[in-house]
C-alpha cells in the first residue's frame, strides 16, 4: 500500500479537530420570538424602551444574538432556546368557564393548563383566536410567539366551526338573519351553515359553520336574532377539528402536517 504523504497526514488531522458551524447570529426579535417570550414587535417595544441588554450593553434595534448571548429583560437573564417545531402548538380541548392560565377548579390537585404543557414547548404560549371564558371546545395553543401571529393573521381566511346550544328553536326568520352574517357593528360575515343538530328538553344545538368568526362573534350571530344562548363550543379551526380521540380537559401537539394545513395559503377544504 502506498504510504500517505504529510500534506494528506495534516489534512486528516484537521479534518478530525474539525467542529460544527456555530448557529447563524438572528436578528434579536426574531430569536426572543423563536424562543416563545414575545412576539416581534413586543421584543421591538422592549428595545426602544431600553430594557433590553446583550451581554451588558443596551440592545438596539436590528442587532443580532446568537444562543451563547447573554440576554437580558429589565436586568433578568433570558435564556434563547433553538427554534423548535411540531411540539410547540398543541390543539386542546377546553371544557367551559375553564381557564388556560389558572386551574379550572378550586380543588387542591387542580393544575394549569400552561403548566402541563412540555417545558420544552417554550415558557410564553399564545392562544390563538381564543373562544371566550364562557365558552369552550378547540383551543390551539402556540409556544413561539412569531408562529402565533403567523396564525393570528390567518384567523380570518379558516372556516371555523360551532356547535350553539340555545332555548327552544329558531324560527325561520331568525335563521335567516343568521345566515345573513351581520354583526353589530356592522361587518359581515360569510355564513355557510346553520342547521339543528338534536337537542334535550327546552335546549337545542345547532351546527354553525362560518369564515373567519371568533367564538364571540358566533354567539353575537344567534343574540343578534334574539336567541337565549346558553353554550357556544368550537368544534373545528381551519384544518383542525375536534374528535372523540381527544377528551374534554386533554391535549397534544399538533402534527408537522396539521400545523402546513394552517400555514397553506387559505387553509380552507
Amino acid at each position: 500500500m502506498r504510504p500517505s504523504d504529510p500534506a494528506r497526514r495534516r489534512s486528516g488531522r484537521r479534518a478530525a479537530h474539525r467542529t460544527e458551524p456555530a448557529a447563524a447570529p438572528e436578528r434579536l426579535q426574531k430569536a426572543l420570538s423563536q424562543a416563545g417570550l414575545a412576539s416581534r414587535r413586543e421584543a421591538e417595544d422592549w428595545i426602544r424602551a431600553g430594557r433590553l441588554s446583550v451581554n451588558g450593553r443596551p440592545a438596539t434595534l436590528g442587532m443580532k444574538v446568537v444562543p451563547a448571548d447573554e440576554v437580558r429583560l429589565d436586568g433578568r437573564l433570558i435564556r434563547q432556546r433553538e427554534s423548535q417545531s411540531g411540539g410547540r402548538t398543541f390543539i386542546y380541548h377546553r371544557s367551559s368557564g375553564e381557564s388556560l392560565d389558572k386551574p379550572a377548579t378550586d380543588e387542591v390537585d387542580a393544575v394549569a393548563l400552561f403548566s402541563r404543557l412540555p417545558r420544552r414547548a417554550g415558557r410564553r404560549f399564545v392562544v390563538v383566536s381564543p373562544m371566550p371564558r364562557i365558552d369552550g371546545g378547540l383551543e390551539l395553543i402556540c409556544g413561539d410567539g412569531e408562529l402565533a401571529w403567523r396564525l393570528q393573521r390567518s384567523v380570518r381566511r379558516w372556516i371555523s366551526g360551532f356547535s350553539v346550544r340555545i332555548r327552544g328553536e329558531l324560527t325561520e326568520s331568525q335563521l335567516q338573519g343568521i345566515l345573513t352574517g351581520m354583526l353589530d357593528s356592522g361587518e359581515r360575515l360569510q355564513v355557510l351553515g346553520c342547521e339543528g343538530s338534536g337537542g334535550e328538553a327546552a335546549n337545542r344545538w345547532y351546527a354553525l359553520t362560518v369564515q373567519g368568526a371568533s367564538g364571540k362573534e358566533a354567539r353575537q350571530l344567534f343574540e343578534r336574532q334574539g336567541a337565549l344562548v346558553s353554550r357556544v363550543m368550537r368544534t373545528r379551526l381551519g384544518a383542525l377539528a375536534l374528535d372523540r380521540s381527544l377528551a374534554r380537559g386533554h391535549f397534544r401537539a399538533l402534527e408537522p402536517r396539521e400545523l402546513d394545513g394552517l400555514l397553506s395559503a387559505e387553509s380552507l377544504p
